[in-house]
């Protein structure tokens, strides 16, 4: 027969434990960039890359996503110092309903959530801040961005016709489709201006990238 760890040992033992399990979480998370003053963590990284796979199916790099949490820091810096108001808890709702029936099914929405191993207010808090940072990007660069009735036009016959004719279908009118290839249009010029804004933001941050070293 075994005998019993005296109380003070198994006590001793506990201790130890979750010493380690403490010491293990404080490597696992750690500093993984520095900008401007600010700091961006491991499970800031590992959180996106969750959200990713929870939409996609499949998440970018540790390094592309490092990379896109900077430019996220840029526009959320400007954002909060120009005091752009945060989205209301109803339209957070409707970006997640919108979430919801981006899948083929409640049944895949669940399962891609406890795949990527996400709760739904960890999900709500995520669509919640992308809403905040394209509403600011919306309002900053929409009003810069002019789609001529040529393009509207162009699309039309290159983009929706030619799809249609591809899949043996009849294309819907260009009336029909004309305000939502203005509005796609228009959303394409926005991320190309903020493209631009952030490579120019970019060169004048100072960013130290610790995510392939030790520093913690």
């Amino acid at each position: 027969m075994r005998k019993l760890a005296p109380p003070t040992m198994v006590l001793a033992l506990l201790v130890m434990c979750v010493s380690l399990t403490v010491r293990a979480q404080q490597v696992v998370d750690r500093i993984v960039a520095r900008i401007e003053g600010d700091i961006i963590l491991l499970s800031d990284v590992e959180k996106l890359s969750h959200y990713q796979l929870f939409l996609d199916g499949k998440s970018q790099t540790n390094e592309e996503i490092l990379q896109l949490l900077i430019d996220q820091w840029v526009v959320r810096t400007e954002a909060e110092t120009s005091r752009f108001p945060a989205p209301s808890v109803a339209d957070v709702q409707r970006n997640v309903e919108r979430v919801r029936k981006s899948f083929a099914s409640p049944q895949e929405y669940e399962s891609r959530k406890n795949e990527a191993g996400l709760t739904d207010a960890e999900i709500a808090e995520m669509a919640g801040a992308q809403l905040y940072l394209s509403n600011y990007l919306d309002s900053r660069f929409r009003p810069s961005v002019q789609i001529d009735a040529k393009a509207i036009e162009d699309y039309y016959q290159t983009g929706v016709v030619a799809r249609a004719k591809a899949r043996g279908v009849q294309p819907p009118t260009f009336e029909a489709a004309r305000d939502l290839i203005q509005e796609f249009l228009v959303q394409q010029g926005i991320n190309d201006e903020a493209n631009r804004w952030l490579k120019e933001s970019r060169n004048g941050l100072h960013v130290e990238n610790l995510l392939n070293s030790d520093a913690k």
